[in-house]
This record gives C-alpha cells, sequence and structure tokens, in this order.
C-alpha cells in the first residue's frame, strides 16, 4: 500500500543528496549501482529526490534524465525485506494484459534496486473530486476498464492462491493487532467464539467466488493519471483468488468514502461489463452485491490490523487515524445480515457505541 509522497532530508553521498539513509552500507550501494546506471540510461544524479515512502520497507526515488524521458523512478527494496521478483513479473503480465504499468529498465536483483519508468506525480485519488460523484464517475469507469483486462488475463498456477489458509492469517491481524494490542480487548470465552465463527463464514463465503487475477489493493491511491490515462502501482502482492476483491477495495477505499448510491451504480456498472465481457460473475446482481460486501467485509477486518500494527510496530502512526472509516465500513455490512449480528455486537461493545435500530451505508 504506497505513502502519500514525503520530503526527504539528509545526506548519503555525492550521487544521493536529498535521500536520507540509515544504514551507510546500504547508501553506498546505492551510490555505486547509481553511478553505473547513470551513463547507461542519462540519468542526471543531482535531481535524485524521494517520490514516496511504502507502507512496507520500499521506498521510490524520483530522478531526471536526459533525452525524450524527462524523469525515472528508482524503487529502493532491501533485499533482505522486500522479494521484488513478484513485482517484475506482474509488471510483464500487467503490460501483456493492455494494463498500464511501470516498465522495468533495469534491475539489480542482489542489491534491490530496480530503474522504472514514471507514470507520473498525480494519483487518482489526488484528482478525483470527493464532493462531486458526476466529475468522479469515468475515472472510475476507467478504473474499471483496466480492471476488467486484468482479469480477462487470469490464468490458473500462475499467481498464489488467494486460498483458505492465507484469508485466515489476514481476519487473524483484526483481533491480534486491532482489538488485543490497539483496543486492550481481551478475547475469550464468547467473544473468542465469535471471531471463530464470523470468520469460518467469511472464508467459506469468499472462497465460493470464481477466481481471477487479483490485485489486492486496487484502489485511487495505487493508479496514477498521466494525460488522463490510468496507470496502476503497488501490484507486487498479486493473487489468484475471488473476483469480488479487487472491485471491493475500489469502491470501499482505504481513504476515502461514497454515497452507497454511487458504490451500487459504480458496481452495477462493473458486473455489466464483467458480464459482456464472459467473466463468471453471478448473472444476478443481487447476489454479486453481496458475495462483494462480504469479501469487502474480510478486506476491512484484514486493513484495520494491518493499519493498527503500522502504528504499534512500525511506528507508522498515520495509518491509524483512517480505521474509523473502516470500522464504519464493517459495522454497515454486519448490520446487514443476519449472520453478522454477532460481529456488529463485539464490536459495538469494543467500541463503546450504542447500536440503534438499524445501520445505514455512507461516507465516513
Amino acid at each position: 500500500m504506497t505513502a502519500t509522497p514525503s520530503p526527504a532530508s539528509g545526506a548519503a553521498s555525492p550521487l544521493a543528496p536529498a535521500i536520507a539513509w540509515a544504514d551507510p552500507q546500504r547508501a553506498a550501494a546505492f551510490a555505486q549501482w547509481l553511478a553505473q546506471a547513470t551513463p547507461r540510461h542519462a540519468l542526471l544524479p543531482e535531481s535524485l529526490r524521494l517520490a514516496s515512502a511504502d507502507a512496507s520497507f520500499r521506498r521510490y526515488f524520483r530522478i531526471d534524465a536526459g533525452g525524450e524521458a524527462a524523469t525515472r523512478i528508482i524503487m529502493d527494496a532491501p533485499p533482505d525485506k522486500e522479494d521484488s521478483a513478484p513485482f517484475v513479473q506482474i509488471a510483464q503480465r500487467m503490460a501483456d494484459a493492455g494494463v498500464r504499468a511501470p516498465k522495468v529498465l533495469e534491475w539489480d536483483r542482489a542489491g534491490g534496486f530496480m530503474l522504472l519508468d514514471d507514470l507520473g506525480h498525480q494519483t487518482m485519488l489526488d484528482v478525483v473530486d470527493r464532493a462531486n460523484e458526476d466529475a468522479a464517475r469515468p475515472l472510475f469507469e476507467q478504473a474499471i476498464e483496466n480492471l476488467i483486462r486484468w482479469q480477462l488475463a487470469s490464468r490458473p498456477d500462475v499467481l498464489p492462491p488467494y486460498d483458505a489458509a492465507l484469508l485466515q492469517r489476514e481476519l487473524q491481524l483484526f483481533p491480534d493487532w486491532y482489538l488485543s494490542r490497539h483496543r486492550g480487548a481481551v478475547l475469550e470465552g464468547k467473544h473468542a467464539q465469535t471471531l471463530e465463527s464470523t470468520f469460518a463464514q467469511i472464508v467459506q463465503t469468499n472462497l465460493a467466488a470464481p477466481r481471477v487475477f487479483v490485485h489486492r489493493d486496487y484502489m485511487p491511491r495505487n493508479l496514477m493519471v498521466q494525460q488522463g490515462a490510468l496507470g496502476v502501482l503497488d501490484f507486487q502482492d498479486a493473487v489468484y483468488g475471488p473476483i469480488t476483491y479487487d472491485v471491493a477495495s475500489l469502491m470501499r477505499d482505504a481513504f476515502l468514502s461514497w454515497d452507497e448510491s454511487f458504490v451500487i451504480d459504480m458496481t452495477v456498472r462493473y458486473w455489466q461489463a464483467a458480464r459482456k465481457a464472459g467473466l463468471p460473475v453471478d448473472e444476478d446482481f443481487g447476489a454479486f452485491y453481496r458475495a462483494v460486501e462480504w469479501m469487502g467485509l474480510q478486506r476491512h477486518l484484514k486493513v484495520a490490523g494491518i493499519f493498527a500494527r503500522l502504528t504499534l510496530r512500525d511506528g507508522k502512526p498515520r495509518y491509524l487515524a483512517d480505521t474509523p472509516r473502516f470500522i464504519g465500513y464493517i459495522r454497515a455490512t454486519a448490520a446487514r445480515y443476519r449472520e453478522l449480528k454477532p460481529l456488529l455486537r463485539l464490536i459495538d461493545e469494543i467500541e463503546g457505541i450504542q447500536s440503534e435500530g438499524g445501520y445505514a451505508f455512507g461516507r465516513v
């Protein structure tokens, strides 16, 4: 999950004047790699600056280049912490599917440095008009078109499976990090039984969905806008899993919310386009939308746990500020289905929320 660009500080070497390095050895390795890459790609080392930091251990730098290429992106992914091979492989698969993704121009696998073409400075999150759904609709329609191209390229046994074990591990982040460590809840007895039973239902429901390539973080923050066209980032964790996942992440975003009427409208547009393209979505939209909601519930429980972990373990507190949005998503879905009412009661008890007769999905 990419993070908002932030200013750089400090100095590591004459080749990296605007970048701070915690590890002098890695700074020296980067300077050596950049010196070798510079003549091959007409790079201008004095222009190096931080482009963005990642929720993982990856960082991205922007650097000017001569000739027709105005700028390039450098990925700094320490190989002892990040495996960049999936990024390289999936970038090519996306390009083959007709989806714009960064082109890998050079990769030092042992060192963990990569040179990419630049998809621009603005994300879809930066440019979308949050107050005007009609103005936002064309960008979401384009995002849906790209998603369908990606899903049409799906093949089994290519990407890791989004199986029951992975779904369960992701769900467990919620009680381990959000409820227990962030909220201080003691999860035993009926609370533990509620979570165990609810998680089993969520996993079973989501595994029933047809499987396709899943980006796994397909949302406006990871979609770049350049000359009106969308490009896709942060796809290295892609898997082969439920067709409902990416449309759920697109319309139930980690960083902005829409009224339910707009969410349903765009989900219908995806469903119609997917059916026309021959993708295996349910013929009944009501059944499909229910499956999307249950898939979204799994994602929101997972991300609430991840955001708590980023704060408590990794020292990145800005993410936890968005958890009320996820609790809102979780409560909205749990309130809609009888099987999920025990989960709603558990969360309301821990959050100190007095439940009312109904709960409307909407902006948070």
